[in-house]
């Protein structure tokens, strides 16, 4: 079972949190879950903290009651997703002295059968461009320092990592990031970069728009094996710290 919930939510009135506090609302969301925190090697959730417009000075955050607000979480395998599916946060959702009343949630389900069936299995028409929304900031790890930049290798890299962790159909390792990072390229991109703080780190993320470029003459197989992992990239999310409010992945039409 995969699952990617998103919850509405407007500030009960004007708050303010403090820069860090994706961590203090992930360790609660967590707590609700009955899950531990950090148990994993590779996470089984996806969380984005708190998306939307808000004001940013010095360590703070404020959000306005006038705008509508996102929670993003994602459950990659049964156990998290059934407990995502269960959860229940009530009308308002409260941490850190802030209120944001719950004015919506949406579900979307599948499964990881599902899932290869329909972008591979079934051998659907091919889709050559991926429109990808990065909406909080987004890094990869790279020889101990984070690499804030759409490289296509890297985020099929991580898909495909938790793709083989928990799917019950295994699609490859080096070799096939080598086979798509032959096949697909970077199109397009509008991105700015951002700061996530974690404790009393700053790791800098890129967010925006990304549009992938499948190029010609590549075998249909690899084409499908892109998309797969393109769609499971809105649930599972992209880089690195994903639990913690990074990297939250949405497939997006790019806006002129």
């Amino acid at each position: 079972m995969l699952i990617r919930s998103t919850w509405t939510l407007v500030p009960a009135a004007t708050t303010t949190l403090p820069k860090a506090y994706s961590l203090e609302l992930s360790k609660y969301i967590h707590s609700q879950l009955q899950l531990e925190l950090g148990g994993e090697h590779i996470p089984s959730i996806a969380f984005s903290g708190i998306v939307g417009l808000c004001a940013a000075s010095r360590d703070f955050l404020t959000f306005n009651p006038d705008q509508f607000y996102h929670l993003h979480l994602s459950g990659l395998q049964e156990s998290s997703a059934k407990a995502i599916a269960n959860l229940d946060l009530g009308d308002q959702l409260s941490f850190l002295g802030a209120s944001f009343n719950v004015i919506n949630r949406e579900d979307e389900t599948t499964s990881y059968e599902a899932l290869y069936h329909t972008y591979v299995a079934d051998e659907p028409e091919p889709t050559r461009q991926f429109d990808l929304s990065f909406l909080t900031p987004t890094a990869f790890s790279q020889n101990r320092l984070y690499l804030p930049l759409p490289v296509p290798t890297l985020m099929f890299r991580s898909w495909l990592e938790r793709w083989n962790h928990f799917a019950p159909v295994y699609l490859g390792s080096d070799d096939m990031i080598g086979y798509l990072g032959e096949t697909v390229a970077l199109q397009r991109h509008r991105i700015q970069t951002r700061s996530f703080q974690v404790h009393n780190s700053h790791i800098s993320g890129f967010t925006g728009n990304v549009t992938l470029k499948v190029l010609s003459r590549v075998d249909l197989l690899l084409m499908h094996v892109a998309h797969l992992l393109v769609q499971y990239g809105n649930f599972a999310g992209t880089g690195v710290k994903t639990r913690l409010g990074m990297g939250s992945t949405k497939l997006s039409e790019w806006k002129t």
